[in-house]
């Protein structure tokens, strides 16, 4: 068991170490139009996601269930949906390419906080074997994606009408960037509340009640309602611009309290997970 943890622990290690030189060139890349530099980091990350699914996979047969016990096989899977996703959507949305600047860090920093989490093998209990709760895993990890996709569009959007850095320069519009964030914190709005609501039917099915008002149930409605605000102010109170950037901003904070720091908080069947 030990060597196996081991050699997870060394493919995790290679897929960040692959991602890391991924994100240099695709930085390189974009700042500078290096349409190959960027070639090379989309094949990279191809192959750091190949690794790292090794990796989960292998774990995942140790452990006997998915990746979602712990915050060592939470944080890795978190960042292989998120990188998966949004090299997918990029094929389709090409416009989305420039959020990788943001997005590649952002997902092989998760995998190595996780890797300084010694993996711990814990078992599942017959209240986490549901259908229900695997979409609501699923759908909290789409709407990562989508969230830290509308988190860098309204950076940019920030950083290119306050600054005069040139790269910035070669974005989308300004309005465009606007609209981008608008959209994907609409998808993040839906994603969230379609993870809720399977969360609620798995929580009936376990213990027999839809809602328990635990640190992480609380903070998820309150992290929802407050982008069911961001998107009620912005479609019909003409918010947008640099104000409806800046509550994005605040709404997405809300959002990593929620995922990753409630469940540290008091005793609950989150906090059993994520410890």
């Amino acid at each position: 068991m030990d060597s196996s943890f081991a050699h997870i622990t060394i493919i995790h290690w290679v897929a960040v170490v692959v991602y890391v030189i991924a994100t240099i060139f695709n930085v390189s890349g974009l700042m500078f139009r290096k349409e190959r530099a960027v070639a090379v980091s989309e094949a990279l990350v191809l192959g750091g996601l190949l690794v790292h699914g090794i990796g989960i996979l292998w774990w995942w047969k140790i452990v006997g269930h998915g990746p979602y016990i712990g915050r060592f096989e939470v944080l890795s899977s978190h960042a292989w949906a998120v990188l998966a996703l949004f090299m997918a959507s990029s094929r389709f949305f090409p416009r989305i390419k420039a959020a990788s600047i943001l997005v590649f860090p952002v997902t092989f920093l998760m995998i190595a906080v996780g890797l300084f989490i010694e993996p711990q093998a814990k078992m599942l209990p017959p209240t986490l074997r549901s259908v229900w709760l695997v979409l609501h895993v699923i759908f909290y990890k789409i709407s990562l994606f989508t969230l830290l996709v509308a988190l860098a569009f309204s950076l940019f959007y920030l950083l290119r009408k306050r600054t005069g850095i040139s790269w910035l320069q070669r974005l989308p519009e300004l309005e465009i960037l606007d609209i981008l964030s608008f959209r994907f914190a609409g998808f993040s709005f839906t994603f969230w509340g379609i993870a809720m609501v399977a969360g609620s039917i798995w929580a009936y099915q376990s213990w027999g009640r839809f809602w328990g008002w635990d640190p992480v149930e609380t903070w998820s409605l309150m992290t929802w309602i407050s982008f069911g605000i961001y998107l009620h102010l912005r479609r019909f109170f003409g918010w947008n611009g640099e104000r409806a950037a800046y509550l994005y901003l605040i709404c997405f904070v809300l959002s990593v309290i929620s995922l990753l720091f409630t469940p540290l908080i008091g005793s609950s069947i989150h906090s059993e997970y994520f410890k």
